[in-house]
């Protein structure tokens, strides 16, 4: 039984003499020796803002000794000067938010791994201060063969490459903003398990996140909840830059929920990425296609997008080059334009959105796109096409199928066309205007089946 005595002492109310013969009473409970992991202070180790990039070996060597020990290396608020920094295995740095600058000196790279299980940066403030990066580097930030990237919470600026680039590497990139970058925020490679989430892009001369492949093959980056803007292509080019979010060759990529707006090309623009997932994303003011699935892929799913202001909405083409096999669901397209950042050869700018190959287009909603709402096929590439349940408003032309000989199958039902004074359908032969109306006109063609359709 718990005496009295007992009682008061452990509510700390008796007295001294009293608790020393409570405490003589009660077992004593076994010692354990904690390891308790904290940082090292780099300021400890005499390394401290505004010291110039003559401290950048004896930060090397810090972070050597603390990765051998897997503890991170904390830099209090200032301004650090650094440059030539290779990281090691384990390498982990964390500053103040905001406060932490890490600044590049020149003369090489600043910060560089290969072949490594970890890197960590957290809460920094990394400036390249547009100054020169040797041809080691591709990025302010580069690291291949890296098992686990972690990026977060950090800004990266000023890179006169890209701000980010990794090849053969996974992990994270999260929650943090990258801009100023000469060629691109996050370049990477032959990525896997790789997550991009929660990052702030903006002002970047060619492009915002690309995700690529030196090969065609699986790759399964998740690219979400970004915030991508202002994105140029001072490359020039028909595609190849200016894309707020670019995939090639890498399939199974999914890109969900992202904000994308300013881009000089494409919002997204997958580029013979198969099994591609596009859906939830608000893309504004795209210089060409807002959405582009394109050349050799098979599988790409279109759903749920909101696009407004482009030169072409949605497309899912190249079907001579083996792009093929999607669905184009629940998208809202509005408010396009005739004229585009280069001079085209082909159907030219002004249409919502236009498939090629194995593809159901249904419930989508097209207002003022100036040339075709929808677009089936071009001259014979055109197969096993279903068009149901969209709507479409003042557009001249609502929806143009190709008659060219040898064209594929194509089911347009239950569609509504409204203030479609040119046609609610008609036939094309490549750009040339064949036909009459076919929503309002039986249909000679045996490849097309057009039905229950409603122009108004």
């Amino acid at each position: 039984m718990v005496s009295r005595r007992l009682f008061l002492s452990g509510l700390g109310l008796g007295a001294a003499g009293t608790t020393s013969v409570a405490l003589a009473q009660t077992p004593r409970l076994p010692i354990i020796d904690v390891d308790l992991r904290g940082s090292i202070d780099a300021s400890a180790h005499g390394i401290r803002p505004g010291a110039g990039d003559r401290k950048s070996k004896a930060f090397a060597k810090l972070l050597k000794e603390a990765a051998a020990k897997n503890l991170p290396v904390f830099l209090p608020p200032g301004d650090y000067v650094i440059s030539n920094m290779t990281l090691p295995d384990n390498a982990r740095i964390t500053g103040v938010a905001g406060a932490t600058r890490i600044v590049y000196g020149g003369d090489g790279h600043l910060f560089a791994g290969d072949g490594l299980a970890r890197v960590e940066l957290a809460n920094l403030v990394i400036d390249g201060a547009n100054r020169w990066l040797d041809d080691t580097v591709q990025g302010l930030v580069h690291l291949s063969n890296v098992a686990n990237v972690t990026i977060e919470n950090c800004e990266i600026q000023g890179s006169s490459k890209t701000a980010v680039s990794l090849e053969r590497s996974g992990g994270r990139i999260e929650r943090n903003r990258l801009s100023g970058a000469a060629e691109y925020a996050l370049y990477a490679v032959d990525s896997h398990t790789l997550s991009v989430t929660g990052n702030l892009v903006f002002d970047c001369g060619n492009g915002g996140i690309l995700i690529h492949r030196w090969q065609k093959g699986r790759d399964g980056t998740i690219v979400s909840g970004n915030r991508i803007a202002r994105i140029g292509a001072t490359n020039g080019g028909t595609g190849q830059y200016g894309n707020g979010i670019n995939i090639f060759r890498a399939d199974d990529v999914m890109i969900s929920n992202n904000h994308v707006s300013g881009c000089a090309f494409s919002a997204i623009r997958s580029n013979a990425g198969s099994n591609v997932q596009i859906s939830g994303n608000t893309c504004l003011d795209s210089g060409e296609t807002a959405i582009y699935s394109e050349f050799g892929f098979e599988g790409a799913i279109v759903n749920g997008n909101l696009i407004d202001g482009a030169a072409n909405g949605i497309l899912i083409v190249n079907f001579n080059e083996g792009g093929r096999l999607a669905t184009v669901t629940g998208n809202v397209v509005r408010n396009l334009k005739l004229e585009g950042p280069y001079v085209h050869d082909g159907a030219g700018f002004g249409f919502g959105i236009a498939v090629e190959a194995d593809t159901v287009v249904s419930g989508n909603t097209i207002e003022n796109a100036p040339q075709w709402g929808l677009a089936l096929g071009w001259g014979p590439f055109m197969r096993g096409l279903v068009v149901s349940g969209n709507l479409v408003r003042k557009s001249p032309v609502g929806c143009m199928v190709t008659v060219v000989e040898e064209a594929g199958s194509a089911l347009i039902t239950g569609n509504i066309f409204e203030d479609t004074p040119e046609a609610a359908i008609a036939g094309y032969r490549w750009k040339e205007r064949t036909t009459g109306d076919l929503a309002r006109e039986s249909s000679d063609y045996a490849h097309l089946t057009i039905e229950r359709n409603r122009a108004g």
